[in-house]
């Protein structure tokens, strides 16, 4: 472990609601929970105003809604989330090489590796550099841990919260650590906490006097070994900056369970072609076909099939998904269904694959067959998430507060106005249109300028853009 808190966590502050209540001026300060609103939704986030309540996340939301009846509750909006992800990533790319994503809101930092801190002084500078870069680039708050490993900088950051920097100064490990509970350790869940604890261990200072040879009793030599180290505050891990992806998978919970095998069959379908999407998004293709199925007992059953080469072909992804679900007795109900790829490579070998895709040149296409015309389908309704973006043409941009009863109630405001009102209209209003969210923070004039004029003609009118976020 090195001698200089350089290992810095960030972790952004109820990131998907702090968001939110950016974007939308009439939520400040008040209890947002984002997650899945249907009967079997749960919460992704948790304002801090609604954690007050006891909401918290992973809550099945129809309890979140009995603790906090008056709360907003909105529908996750991960494109946005994930582009203000992106600009908060930079941020700490230019610190150093070495960032260790952990997801959209959180990340480890090497400073050492970068330059960036080699001592006590310079790590608190730069950890307060890097949340003021953070609040003037995306309007948001994170807060810092500063350690001399990974496992007490991310202890350091929880303390931090919210909106807050701790640093922990070398030497003083082992007694911030000795009172806290076993749960504080990576590697400690619920089952081992429940385990160490019928072994009347409690506390991080009380798993140091088991010893050694105790904890490999109980836990296995592996976990034994690893969790009497990070009790005496040892932890050598690394930030590592690329963590490979094993796998890409797409997954879909139902409010009410699927019984007909067809809309199952279907369903299936539609996750392999957003897995496919995610796939080319990422550049990758894969070997192992995944298929997902949650039966009405909440039995879960995983199927998979192994291809003879990586691929990134839609009907092949679909085909071998449909072959596995054949395998799959989903009488009673499905709530759940998803389809992964695993085996991931980057690229693909769809000479592999003209079985698959149909033998299209062995076998030419028929001639077509001149069929009536179908009737045209009537429209489906227009379906109006909570907490997403709006446009109308007469009132601007605005954000959808709730729909239902053919009706849908928007709130007129924008993340740089006051709180606007909110009017009614019916779901198929032609005025109204879906919009892409608007950028948390506007540049300032010389910043615009500078980003939009790289040539040095500054002064042409229209020059104050916004910095995008969405």
């Amino acid at each position: 472990m090195r001698s200089a808190p350089t290992i810095l966590h960030l972790d952004m502050d109820a990131f998907f609601a702090q968001a939110e209540q950016a974007s939308k001026p009439s939520l400040r300060g008040k209890a947002v929970v984002v997650g899945g609103l249907g009967p079997r939704g749960v919460v992704a986030t948790a304002s801090y105003e609604a954690r007050v309540f006891g909401v918290h996340s992973a809550m099945p939301m129809a309890q979140a809604r009995r603790l906090a009846p008056n709360a907003a509750y909105l529908v996750p909006r991960f494109g946005f989330y994930r582009s203000i992800s992106e600009q908060v990533m930079g941020l700490l790319r230019a610190l150093s090489p070495l960032v260790e994503p952990l997801s959209l809101d959180e990340a480890f930092v090497d400073l050492e590796a970068g330059g960036a801190a080699s001592d006590e002084e310079s790590a608190r500078l730069a950890g307060a550099r890097l949340r003021a870069d953070i609040r003037a680039v995306t309007g948001l708050t994170g807060s810092v841990g500063l350690a001399a490993s990974k496992m007490l900088a991310k202890i350091a950051s929880e303390r931090a919260k919210p909106d807050g920097l701790v640093l922990i100064e070398p030497g003083t490990e082992r007694a911030l650590l000795g009172p806290l509970s076993v749960r504080t350790l990576p590697g400690v869940g619920p089952a081992t906490g429940d385990h160490l604890r019928r072994a009347g261990i409690h506390t991080v200072d009380e798993l140091a006097e088991a010893g050694e040879d105790e904890l490999v009793r109980l836990l296995g030599k592996a976990h034994g070994h690893a969790l009497y180290a990070m009790a005496l505050a040892h932890d050598e891990r690394p930030v590592v900056a690329e963590r490979e992806t094993k796998s890409v998978s797409v997954e879909d919970t139902y409010d009410i369970d699927i019984h007909d095998r067809l809309r199952v069959g279907l369903e299936v379908q539609r996750l392999a072609d957003r897995c496919v999407g995610r796939l080319r998004g990422a550049g990758l293709s894969g070997r192992t076909i995944v298929l997902k199925v949650r039966r009405y007992d909440f039995s879960t059953l995983t199927r998979s099939e192994t291809l003879r080469g990586p691929t990134d072909d839609q009907a092949v992804v679909r085909e071998a998904a449909a072959r596995l679900l054949d395998s799959v007795d989903t009488t009673g109900g499905v709530r759940l269904l998803g389809v992964g790829v695993s085996g991931l490579a980057d690229y693909t070998q769809e000479d592999l694959f003209a079985q698959a895709a149909g033998e299209a040149a062995e076998h030419p296409a028929e001639e077509p067959v001149d069929e009536p015309a179908p009737e045209p389908a009537e429209p489906a309704e227009r379906h109006w998430s909570a907490g997403h973006d709006v446009r109308h043409t007469e009132h601007g941009h605005g954000w959808v507060q709730g729909s239902g009863v053919g009706r849908v109630t928007v709130r007129f405001e924008t993340p740089q106005s006051a709180p606007g009102r909110i009017r009614t209209f019916r779901v198929d209003d032609p005025a109204l249109e879906p919009a892409d969210p608007l950028p948390l923070v506007r540049r300032r004039p010389a910043e615009a300028t500078e980003s939009a004029d790289p040539a040095g003609t500054a002064g042409v009118p229209g020059g104050g853009t916004a910095l995008g976020v969405g």
